[in-house]
């Protein structure tokens, strides 16, 4: 029996290659593309990315974008309800999964579980690895053609000069001890501009940086 599968989109390189990974199975159709945003600002919730690239990220997926909006400050109860409602229409729409690119933290994965429960959805982890791993994984996206840029840092687990830095083997290699290869602990975001995942890439620029809410975000242009 085929799977279809919403996939929880960050607009950034894990989610990206959930996508790629979730299409490699014969059992799995993706049907779209799930993303929080703020409402007064329509921006990704955490990543602070605009609408209108995560937009033109799911037209060149070839996939729907099921958007979610959300107050800001927004509180956890708000977004429950809210999630509780997408979660409704898409089983009454035949989905029957919910992907997330989620690696390797166990509460996260017990929250996602929980949430699902009694939605009549089950959730997926095409990622889930152990902590050690994320290196290997990290390679593999970029071995496989992923392109992505850091758009957001915590300020607190990564210096602020790694903001807007190509996602790349060099940037790997300079990330300081301790900090996660792919960012799983909080210590930056990116945005997917690029990959086997789509059918042509997004030509984007870094323009203003700033911060806000105690975290330094990438101002990110669409080239026309």
């Amino acid at each position: 029996m085929t799977r279809r599968v919403l996939l929880s989109w960050s607009s950034g390189k894990d989610s990206a290659w959930a996508l790629h990974q979730l299409r490699r199975q014969s059992e799995v159709e993706v049907v779209g593309l799930l993303t929080t945003f703020n409402e007064a600002f329509a921006r990704v919730a955490m990543h602070g990315v605009r609408r209108e690239l995560v937009l033109a990220q799911a037209a060149r997926a070839g996939l729907p974008l099921w958007e979610v909006p959300l107050r800001w400050p927004c509180s956890n109860e708000l977004y429950e309800a809210r999630m509780r409602e997408l979660l409704d229409q898409a089983r009454q729409s035949g989905v029957t999964h919910l992907a997330f690119g989620d690696l390797y933290l166990s509460e996260i994965r017990a929250y996602r579980e929980r949430l699902l429960v009694g939605s009549g959805i089950e959730p997926l982890f095409p990622l889930w690895c152990r902590s050690d791993e994320t290196m290997k994984l990290a390679q593999e996206m970029l071995n496989g053609g992923v392109s992505a840029v850091i758009v957001c840092i915590d300020p607190r687990k990564l210096p602020v000069s790694f903001l807007g830095r190509d996602y790349d083997a060099g940037l790997l290699a300079d990330l300081p001890e301790g900090v996660d290869p792919c960012g799983e602990q909080g210590e930056f975001h990116t945005f997917c501009h690029a990959g086997p995942m789509y059918t042509s890439p997004l030509d984007v620029q870094v323009g203003t940086k700033v911060e806000r809410d105690g975290f330094h975000f990438a101002e990110l242009q669409q080239s026309s």
